[in-house]
């Protein structure tokens, strides 16, 4: 297995379960990733958070309002599921407590369930509470890269099956997310390492970009949170979106390109770093949306 490969002594602020839980991931998503649709920089690809980055509140939240209507569990636990997705829409921020409370619930919840019965459930999910939620100037974003030759992934601390569910429904090239263990199809209710949340993201986007053959100074990562600015730190082309106060003040700092879809209210021009084969791909969601509609052209 390629996690085995944490156990090599490296010199980084990651602990030996993030490298695990990171490589896990990436082991998963090479495993679920889609066809490359268009010759480009195979080199270059683009990483984006999912969270209040791509859709609106917590995937895990809408996740578990699907269960709940399918009495996976009772009124108090979705009680305590509807408070954090809350604090998490109104505080712009994700608590730490609250997210490690959810895991381990979802985690008791499917305990015993099989794979393939939460995938299916998953796609009925995302149909029902998710889709209507993507936030349409980070899906244009996302798809520019595509067109430009670049795959797609997107990067969460939500369960990999739930990723990358969202990722095949919006066309991008797989995703990275928290590997929960399973024997022979059923869920034990354990984790591969631990969330992949912080340094673990950067660790997943790390071991994906060794496997795939990557520079990661030519691709771009897109957040909300400085819980991920060790992943957008990782690549030549880090970009805020909907930034909480402490990732919008490091950004700033940095110069990093921010812009904010929660107001429509742009932050600062967003450029999309293209393939370098392919040119400039410059411009931020209107060019983006005006080149894909282009592309659909007979």
């Amino acid at each position: 297995m390629a996690a085995l490969a944490w156990l090599t002594p490296r010199k980084r602020s990651a602990t030996a379960r993030s490298v695990l839980a990171g490589e896990a991931s990436a082991e998963a998503a090479r495993k679920t990733s889609q066809p490359f649709p268009v010759p480009g920089d195979e080199r270059a690809a683009a990483f984006f958070d999912l969270d209040n980055t791509v859709m609106q509140g917590a995937a895990l939240f809408h996740f578990g309002r699907g269960l709940y209507k399918r009495k996976f569990f009772q009124r108090r636990e979705l009680a305590r599921f509807a408070w954090q997705q809350a604090w998490f829409r109104l505080a712009g921020v994700e608590d730490p407590e609250h997210m490690q409370d959810a895991r381990e619930s979802a985690l008791s919840i499917v305990q015993g369930h099989r794979v393939s019965e939460l995938m299916t459930i998953g796609e009925e999910i995302y149909d029902e509470y998710m889709a209507d939620r993507i936030w349409p100037g980070t899906r244009a974003l996302a798809q520019a890269h595509l067109d430009a030759g670049q795959k797609v992934w997107l990067v969460t601390a939500a369960p990999v099956e739930t990723a990358t569910i969202i990722a095949r429904r919006l066309g991008l090239t797989g995703a990275l997310g928290t590997v929960a263990e399973s024997v022979d199809g059923v869920y034990t209710g354990r984790l591969v390492g631990e969330p992949l949340h912080g340094p673990a993201k950067a660790e997943a986007v790390r071991a994906l970009a060794a496997a795939e053959g990557l520079d990661l100074s030519r691709c771009a990562a897109y957040s909300d949170s400085h819980n991920d600015i060790p992943m957008l730190s990782l690549v030549g082309h880090p970009y805020a979106i909907n930034p909480d106060t402490k990732l919008r003040r490091y950004a700033r700092e940095r110069e990093w390109r921010l812009r904010d879809y929660r107001t429509g209210r742009k932050a600062a021009k967003v450029g999309i770093p293209a393939a370098a084969g392919v040119g400039a791909l410059a411009g931020g969601t209107a060019a983006a949306v005006a080149l894909h509609r282009r592309r659909q052209l007979p």
